[in-house]
């Protein structure tokens, strides 16, 4: 029996009674009192693309988005033209939004390449597919028009694109309050055409509420999320479907370390397990130890294993499947090491895998033996803020 019969036919074996309740955001809703499930799947119909909005604003994208932060460094030499040929490949299997940022290295580069060859040797319906979603991280200083829009054109030359699919903007420090001025910039920028959409990376609930209140049309916020990082689910996924933002998650696989590959390892005896030796491992082996240690997460791969084997397929293919039925989530994000590897299988087999309440139980069960990641690290994004 798949998730969705389940809910349909038996939502009582998760939910108590009905309560009303004065929603954070304004008005009254009815919601569910959810009996000892801290985060429970929502449904979703399986469907491979997703449309993120925001009144007038919209953009639909694959929901299984190729992250190229390892186009950066530190995940092997990327050749251009292997590389080229990598996005093509993937664009062909459907897999055709890619995730970029001014700051990843050649990675907006690359994607104007790419779309070139897709103008050239593809269809137009082919094209009409392609996303290309990508982030500007600007330093704190003053956000005028002229420096905002200087910034944009830079991606905008660089992707070779006369407007921006989707600019997902990112900013370091609260206190200065900056951001709320490169947002209207960025608006600006979009009802001339130069930005489709506007969104946010990185931003954490009570910023993104800020910014949705000041009239700012944001579509989506890009945040980390996985089963041992469910802090979204906690305050933000509630404000996004409030408001109807979309969020497109990251970390989902954790670099890698929810896969086959570190079952059944122990990392605790020096080079006795596979060495973290990217950036992204060394990134979430320190979340996975805050969370509740090395043993606990072999408990969860082990648990995974199971869940994976009964459906036919990979470890990571079940946590990419777990975070796309959260509330609120439109995509998730896997990192693409182009021109070196591929994961084309198994991130197409997310689209037909349907997890069942067995399937989710058993998860659960090990989750909540884990530490709150709230508690310890702060709201979406605080991870970048601390001191």
């Amino acid at each position: 029996m798949s998730m969705a019969e389940i809910v349909n036919n038996s939502w009582n074996l998760f939910i108590g009674s009905s309560i009303k309740r004065r929603a954070k955001y304004g008005s009254v809703i009815e919601t569910s009192k959810v009996v000892a499930r801290p985060f429970v799947c929502l449904l979703t119909d399986n469907k491979q693309r997703v449309e993120v909005k925001n009144g007038k604003d919209s953009l639909d994208i694959c929901r299984v988005v190729n992250g190229t932060w390892q186009t950066s460094g530190g995940w092997g030499r990327i050749d251009r033209d292997n590389a080229v040929e990598a996005m093509l490949r993937y664009a062909n299997a459907g897999l055709d939004t890619f995730d970029l940022a001014d700051i990843y290295g050649p990675a907006e580069d690359l994607y104007g390449i790419f779309i070139n060859r897709v103008r050239r040797e593809r269809p137009p319906e082919y094209l009409e597919n392609v996303r290309g979603l990508t982030k500007w991280v600007p330093p704190p200083v003053k956000m005028t028009r002229s420096y905002v829009q200087e910034s944009i054109n830079v991606s905008r030359k660089r992707m070779d694109v006369a407007s921006l699919d989707m600019l997902q903007f990112h900013w370091w420090d609260y206190s200065n309050p900056g951001y709320l001025d490169a947002l209207k910039h960025l608006t600006d920028l979009k009802e001339e055409g130069k930005i489709k959409t506007v969104a946010l990376t990185n931003f954490d609930t009570e910023r993104l509420h800020k910014i949705l209140e000041n009239g700012i049309p944001v579509v989506s916020n890009q945040v980390q999320h996985s089963i041992v990082d469910m802090r979204p689910q906690q305050k933000m996924a509630e404000l996004c479907q409030h408001f109807g933002v979309k969020l497109i998650t990251y970390g989902t696989v954790m670099g890698g370390l929810l896969s086959e590959k570190f079952l059944d390892t122990n990392l605790t005896i020096p080079f006795a397990g596979p060495p973290l030796n990217t950036p992204s491992l060394q990134k979430y082996k320190r979340m996975v130890d805050a969370w509740g240690g090395w043993s606990l997460f072999q408990v969860l791969l082990q648990t995974l294993k199971r869940v994976a084997s009964k459906h036919g397929v990979s470890i990571p293919t079940v946590a990419v499947r777990y975070i796309l039925d959260q509330q609120a989530v439109g995509g998730s994000m896997i990192g693409v090491r182009l021109g070196l590897s591929d994961h084309i299988k198994d991130a197409n087999a997310i689209f037909s895998l349907a997890l069942d309440v067995e399937d989710v139980s058993s998860i659960l069960e090990v989750t909540q033996k884990g530490k709150d990641l709230m508690k310890i690290i702060g709201d979406c994004g605080d991870e970048y803020r601390r001191a």
